[in-house]
């Protein structure tokens, strides 16, 4: 038998019980292991029923995602949960942790189910592009009907033990130790000799047809306007649908052909690339070479909307903070800003007042730079200039105790130069968190030219508290993220000179997978702060690199978007995204005869192509600067922070899928009409020189 399992006999119950950790992951060995032990309790004469346990910290977490793509193993997980299903002993699934993907549909193979009162359920496989694939469509919608089904497979998000138990899912909520509750519950079903009915022939969620019927359609329509360009949520709907007016053959069958279908989308590809991208990101030479310094207290510089989302994400992972601001006013502020967040969980129900109480008990503000003398790490969240942020750092230098960490939140600036107004810039290091900092899962971790290891380590490891996803990003204007960002915003500057309307860049790139296009994004981050930034860069512009001056016309005018109801679009009150701004059209017809354009028409298709070639273009040459060490970290960097479309996964998967080849061609014509703006980056002239591409790289 495999060491993943292992097998002992409890009176008359044979205990099978999974040990693959850390999530006993449903891998080759672990269903051969399964298929033995079942085999292993149906020869021992004593066994009267059988119970599937984890042990460690979970029932099964899901199938082996690595297996994904590869040659199929015998057997497969669809086989080795029918043959569970149709053991002739009763099968008891005892659940704690999380019963995850293919590990619910192992749950569901079983006769009962059993489950600790913290436990969490899941069919999560939308979110790499996928279906449940082992009968998970067809057996959960014959206990739960089609409304549960379709909200726990097409959201992909877990419910709770108790939900699932009024659902019919789990039959009963298990005492403190959960084996010994499997056990008495075995010998309840032995000695009552309680019918083992097969999930598969369980109809309680087919009898109200009428609703099941409504919830289909509800789905289909919602699903229009709320998945995103996904494929996978369609055809979940479909095999739930089969599930309803079908036999149990049938629908496995129908299952594993829809199955199949996601599995060789591009989707599919896009999204489990993502789900390692997101892992291999915290994967850094620093943290392997040291251990990260002591991270109880943290002191923020800052109470404002950056300063109390840093304050808030640090409290929320368990932290000290002290806040610092220059005066009551501004402390009066930062308290508000960080009660209100915390009074909005309250009447959400994920916080009462006396969680709120607690974490109050540990955010210090003062405006004294004194309290701080003795944090573990500062991060400093003022406003995004220079000077200002190098005083700042001369002062945390002078009260701040030896061996802290001192850290920026900089969107663009150098981190060099601010550790340069320390005396020790070995220990300083860059954080670009992204707004709201509360919410938002990106860390940019800014390496200096010559931190300690252990500094960067510490960066890293207040990512792991804060649950953010971290990458790592050398130090350059705008680093990773923003680097990238304005080089594509400048290429939507230069389609809306050339003839086409934000509309239709904008319509572009939502259709692509975007939630909302680069002129809806600039109008709500306020185009004041891009104006701002342009006329800052000014003297050291190229002058022979082109320049497009329609933003600034709007500016002039007193238009920065939404904060002024007027940008790039018009804001009537209740229209988030914006209607048409009629006075447009003239500002840009103006700047387009001073330089004797004649607009062109653009396509769908040609806004992404040139859309999509400069963000790539510049995204390769992150990588080959060593702005960022893998090309999966540009990747999670456009994913978490800039709206990529998840399902595409990141503008450097998408050139691999798309063909580096094919982008180097467009690259080349788009040369002909703008050689400084388009040149071709080295690293994707290697990469097809030696036939690679820039997976090769991760």
């Amino acid at each position: 038998m495999s060491n993943v399992i292992s097998f002992e006999v409890v009176e008359n119950t044979a205990v099978i019980t999974f040990n693959n950790p850390p999530v006993n992951a449903l891998g080759h060995a672990v269903r051969s292991g399964i298929v033995d032990a079942l085999d292993k309790a149906n020869n021992n004469v004593n066994v009267k029923a059988i119970i599937l346990i984890g042990g460690g910290r979970t029932f099964p977490a899901g199938a082996d995602i690595t297996e994904f793509g590869g040659p199929l193993l015998e057997p497969g997980l669809p086989e080795v949960v029918n043959l569970i299903e149709n053991q002739t002993l009763p099968v008891i699934a005892a659940i704690h942790g999380t019963a995850l993907g293919g590990g619910l549909e192992i749950a569901l193979g079983a006769n009962f189910r059993i489950a600790t009162k913290e436990a969490k359920i899941g069919l999560p496989e939308v979110h790499l592009g996928l279906l449940p694939g082992a009968g998970g469509t067809q057996r959960f919608p014959r206990i739960a009907g089609a409304k549960a089904s379709i909200e726990l497979m097409t959201s992909g998000t877990p419910i709770r033990a108790s939900a699932a138990h009024k659902l019919g899912v789990i039959d009963k909520i298990a005492n403190d130790n959960l084996l010994d509750s499997a056990l008495s519950y075995s010998n309840t079903i032995i000695q009552n000799k309680l019918p083992a009915v097969k999930t598969s022939e369980r109809t309680d969620g087919l009898q109200d047809k009428k609703s099941n019927k409504e919830a289909i359609e509800n789905a289909r329509n919602a699903l229009k306007s709320k998945a995103g360009g996904l494929h996978s949520p369609f055809r979940i709907v479909d095999c739930i649908e089969k599930a309803l007016n079908s036999s149990i053959i049938e629908g496995l069958k129908y299952e594993r052909d829809a199955f199949i279908d996601c599995l060789n989308t591009p989707q599919r590809e896009g999204l489990v690339h993502a789900f390692f991208a997101e892992r291999k990101s915290s994967k850094v030479p620093e943290a392997g070479r040291a251990a990260p310094r002591q991270l109880e207290h943290l002191g923020v510089i800052g109470g404002g909307t950056m300063g109390s989302g840093i304050t808030l994400a640090a409290l929320k992972s368990g932290m000290q903070v002290t806040m610092v601001e220059q005066d009551s006013g501004s402390i009066a502020r930062g308290i508000q800003n960080v009660e209100k967040v915390l009074d909005r969980d309250i009447s959400k129900g994920r916080l009462d007042l006396s969680g709120k109480a607690e974490i109050m008990g540990r955010y210090t503000p003062t405006t004294d730079f004194q309290n701080i003398a003795e944090v573990d790490m500062v991060i400093e969240a003022v406003f995004e200039e220079m000077e200002v942020k190098k005083a700042v750092f001369k002062k945390l230098d002078n009260v701040v105790r030896q061996g802290a960490v001192l850290a920026s939140n900089t969107s663009y600036l150098d981190i060099d130069e601010i550790a340069s107004a320390t005396k020790r810039p070995r220990d300083v290091i860059g954080l670009h968190f992204f707004s709201p900092a509360n919410i938002m899962k990106l860390l940019e971790i800014v390496i200096p030219s010559n931190p300690y290891d252990d500094v960067v380590a510490t960066g890293f490891l207040l990512a792991k508290k804060m649950r953010k996803v971290p990458v790592r990003a050398g130090n350059c204007h705008g680093f990773i993220g923003n680097r990238i960002l304005s080089i594509y915003g400048e290429l939507a500057a230069y389609l809306v000179e050339d003839g086409a309307t934000p509309e239709q860049v904008d319509t572009a790139v939502r259709n692509f997978g975007y939630p909302m296009g680069p002129y809806q994004m600039f109008d709500m981050a306020g185009l004041d702060i891009g104006w701002a930034n342009r006329k800052a860069g000014a003297s050291s512009r190229d002058p022979k690199r082109r320049y497009v001056s329609i933003a600034d016309r709007i500016c002039e005018n007193g238009w920065f978007g939404q904060k002024t109801g007027k940008g790039f679009y018009e804001y009537p009150e209740g229209i988030r995204f914006g209607v048409e701004n009629p006075d447009l059209k003239q500002i840009i017809e103006t700047e387009r005869s001073k330089k004797n354009i004649i607009p062109k028409q653009f396509s769908e298709q040609e806004i992404m192509r040139r859309y999509m070639a400069a963000m790539i273009n510049e995204a390769a040459d992150v990588v080959h600067e060593g702005i960022a060490l893998r090309p999966s970290d540009v990747d999670v960097t456009l994913l978490y922070g800039y709206g990529f479309p998840r399902y595409r996964g990141g503008p450097l998967k998408y050139a691999d899928m798309y063909g580096l080849e094919k982008l180097a061609e467009d690259i080349k014509e788009f040369e002909k009409e703008d050689p400084i703006f388009w040149k071709l980056s080295p690293l994707i002239e290697k990469l097809i020189k030696e036939n690679k591409n820039f997976d090769s790289l991760n």
